[in-house]
């Protein structure tokens, strides 16, 4: 999975990496060749006592030198440069995805887990990538270069490698084989401490309310020891490894001094070859621990690349049309035409056999007890989800078909739960129409029931939000997402219970003004509050995912048994007359 990844997003970086890897092969090359020259300084010069030969070689070695820092600095450039360069990739591949996933994936994968592999996971690779490049490339060819040059210097002493090299191995094969589950388990501990850590924050007032602190911390508490034992094991594995990897290196330095001092006793090899085998056998010991180094950060990369992976290849439910229709003949006549939305694998469908039709200059209320089905049912017409049955129809084409950006512009949503974004009231009113001028801002906030507070901000329009839109009131916030919807100037308007927070007197206020500013559009409304949609030219009651009735509000009272008790648990008998 991890090289499927790289090989995806590392593809126009192949220029790059081929001049990485030339520079990397240098400057091993260079370092390889050093122990040599000094080998040739200790027994041609200095033992010889010509200076002559040690000035030359010593200029060689310096020569050599320079090259090995230029290509160094180099490779380090290239391979940061590359490394940033295919985080910033798979991040922005990531975010691509997540911003087509339909609300179906979005809740599959949870808000928490999405924002970690976008961040962190992407960060594992991307540190991997930028260790192999500085450190992994030249790795393998210092090992096997300083292999061959330690044969060129002395063959038997050379035996001692098949004893150390092979031990390395098993020792970094059984610390890597222990660390992939935990490391796998590591991510999902970071998504928990993510998750619970968000819900804390975004629910605090909730938290203070019923004096909950004592409860959330433990609950904390509880994730965040968790990722630290997890933690723990994993450095007590690289707390076992590095000293066994050190024994060993220690333990060959002396074999090496030792039998090397027998060698040259014997004459069978001289004080300089030695010297140079010594460093070609750390050379050696040095590469296979930056191949330790990188095979521990591996697994945890592995890991990770999966969890992008999972996201990369998971395709929307929401497919975008294949041949798209770009215009609309009529303006905002809706229909669903025997409508259903079933999750995966539930047995039961949310919404069955939904039929209706939402006419312009029209005002369609949808109303029904909780769980009754009402948000999924306005989810399905900007497709926020698409039906898995039947259809959902505007001017006669369905919405499967249209243009995204042509059904952005038809249909006007307000959720039930506003969401402002972090910038100035100018600045989320212009996400529904990037070119609307103050004068339009202000006409929608005028219409919307918000001009009012909004001109005692000192600043105004450029008055600042906070993310969420928490500096404002609940009421505020309804508002301003009203407005928001108002400057698109949609043919279709989608209020998803949109006034729950309004008192009854701006309640009262707003439709007033609305019934104005949509008089030509096609007005849908989802409210509990049965005063806000009593005078629509339709309601449509839902019980249970099913339509069960149809009709004004006095023909519903006269023969609708279902709407008959929603508004009485409001209204007394004569005020719903």
């Amino acid at each position: 999975m991890l090289i499927r990844l790289l090989r995806a997003h590392l593809g126009p970086y192949s220029r790059p990496i081929t001049l990485l890897v030339l520079l990397q092969l240098i400057q091993t090359i260079a370092t390889l060749y050093l122990p040599t020259l000094n080998a040739d300084i200790i027994d041609n010069g200095v033992i010889k006592g010509d200076t002559g030969y040690i000035l030359a070689t010593g200029g060689i070695m310096i020569g050599v030198s320079l090259a090995q820092v230029v290509c160094s600095v180099g490779a380090v450039y290239f391979g940061a440069r590359t490394a940033m360069a295919l985080g910033r990739d798979m991040r922005a591949a990531v975010f691509t995805r997540v911003q087509s996933f339909s609300t179906r994936e979005v809740g599959q994968f949870g808000a928490p887990s999405l924002i970690t592999r976008s961040t962190n996971d992407v960060q594992q690779v991307q540190m991997l990538v930028l260790m192999t490049f500085t450190l992994m490339v030249s790795a393998p060819i210092m090992m096997v270069g300083g292999i061959i040059m330690a044969l060129n210097q002395d063959v038997p002493l050379s035996s001692l490698l098949v004893v150390i090299v092979p031990i390395l191995g098993v020792i970094i094969g059984f610390t890597v084989s222990r660390m992939r589950p935990l490391f796998r388990t590591m991510q999902e501990r970071i998504d928990t401490v993510n998750r619970v850590l968000r819900e804390q924050i975004s629910g605090l007032r909730v938290i203070r309310a019923f004096v909950k602190d004592h409860h959330e911390r433990k609950r904390f508490g509880t994730a965040n020891d968790d990722l630290t034992d997890v933690g723990l094991r994993v450095g007590r594995l690289m707390a076992l490894m590095f000293p066994l990897v050190m024994l060993v290196v220690n333990l060959s330095s002396v074999a090496v001094m030792w039998f090397g001092a027998h060698r040259i006793d014997s004459g069978g090899m001289q004080i300089g070859a030695l010297t140079a085998f010594l460093s070609y056998l750390m050379q050696i010991l040095m590469s296979v621990m930056m191949a330790t180094f990188m095979f521990m950060m591996v697994p945890r990369a592995e890991v990770c690349a999966e969890r992008i992976e999972e996201i990369l290849s998971t395709e929307t439910t929401v497919v975008p049309p294949a041949s798209p229709v770009r215009e609309l003949s009529a303006r905002g006549f809706l229909e669903l035409r025997a409508a259903e939305f079933r999750y995966p694998g539930a047995e039961e469908a949310v919404l069955r056999d939904i039929s209706f039709t939402a006419r312009p200059g029209e005002t369609t209320a949808i109303i029904g007890s909780t769980g009754s089905g009402k948000t999924t049912l306005i989810n399905l017409i900007p497709r926020l989800s698409d039906v898995t049955d039947g259809s959902v129809l505007v001017d006669g084409v369905d919405v499967r078909s249209l243009d995204e950006a042509l059904l952005a512009r038809t249909i006007g949503l307000v959720p039930q739960k506003p969401y402002l974004f972090s910038g100035t009231v100018a600045s989320n009113l212009r996400y529904g129409n990037p070119e609307a001028t103050d004068e339009d801002l202000w006409a929608a906030l005028e219409t919307a029931q918000a001009r009012d507070f909004v001109s005692k901000f000192a600043e105004g329009l450029d008055a600042p939000i906070a993310q969420g839109g928490t500096n404002v009131s609940g009421g505020q916030r309804q508002r301003l997402a009203i407005a928001r919807a108002l400057v698109r100037k949609p043919e279709v308007y989608l209020f998803d219970d949109s006034f729950s927070a309004l008192d009854y007197a701006t309640d009262a206020r707003l439709r007033a003004a609305l019934e104005q500013e949509t008089r030509e559009s096609t007005v849908v409304i989802v409210a509990q509050r049965v005063s806000t949609i009593r005078g629509a030219d339709r309601i449509i009651v839902l019980d249970e995912g099913r339509v069960v009735g149809e009709g004004t509000h006095r023909e519903l009272m006269d023969d609708n048994e279902t709407y008959r008790e929603i508004v009485l648990s409001q209204l007394t008998e004569e005020e719903a007359a």
